[in-house]
């Protein structure tokens, strides 16, 4: 009887305020993190990330305290790992984060949404497991990578971007399919695009994320492309 008594001691508790404190700090940084996503008018928005971040919340709360009975009955000897369901959130949450990638063309759009909503989920098992200063160091870090981080971001490389050449096309209008085809063949991303009319062709200026004077040659090739200039 001693032992079971100090085996009983030793198990964890949760009292119902310290588990709805760790609940609503989740709930409350997840909605912050997703705010900034809603107003760039990104799908994963405020509701989404509260909801992974109150999930994986209760996920580890689940994990810590969620079998204690079994703990406290003393029949049968229980090893109880507190991470062992946390763990699955790591690799769980890429199944939803990957529903938030979204090929646009030649672009691929929502990487940093989905990035977004891993740290969430992360968050979201700190403030489970009661560790509430990596959970507020933590989003306040990335608040600052997608709000201030980004428009510094932007500016400085925006500037750097104005120095890579552009590659000039004249094509007929049925050669456009073949000129992107044969970027997304090579594996470069449009970064600027105009297209201007003139009678019966059309005139075409990239900037890429990278190019050389030999893939202005190469485009000249294709069938329909009438000419091709690299310039600054």
């Amino acid at each position: 009887m001693p032992s079971l008594l100090i085996l009983s001691a030793s198990v964890p508790m949760l009292s119902n305020w310290e588990l709805l404190a760790r609940l609503a700090v989740a709930a409350g940084l997840g909605a912050a993190l997703g705010l900034e996503r809603e107003l760039r008018d990104h799908e994963a928005g405020i509701r989404t990330n509260l909801l992974v971040c109150l999930g994986s919340a209760v996920f580890t709360v689940m994990s810590a305290y969620g079998f204690e009975g079994f703990l406290h009955s003393g029949a049968t000897v229980v090893r109880a790992d507190p991470t062992r369901i946390a763990a699955q959130i790591v690799t769980g949450i890429g199944f939803l984060g990957a529903g938030a990638i979204i090929r646009d063309g030649l672009n691929v759009r929502g990487l940093t949404t989905a990035a977004n909503m891993w740290v969430v989920a992360a968050i979201g098992i700190a403030c489970g497991a009661g560790y509430y200063a990596a959970a507020l160091l933590g989003a306040g870090i990335a608040l600052a990578a997608l709000w201030p981080l980004r428009i510094v971001a932007d500016r400085t490389v925006d500037r750097w971007r104005r120095d890579i050449p552009r590659i000039v096309l004249d094509v007929r209008p049925e050669a456009v399919d073949r000129v992107l085809d044969e970027l997304g063949r090579r594996k470069l991303t449009i970064e600027q695009l105009s297209v201007e009319r003139e009678g019966e062709q059309r005139h075409l200026t990239f900037r890429l994320d990278r190019a050389d004077p030999k893939l202005a040659v190469s485009l000249s090739e294709l069938d329909g492309v009438i000419g091709a200039s690299w310039g600054g």
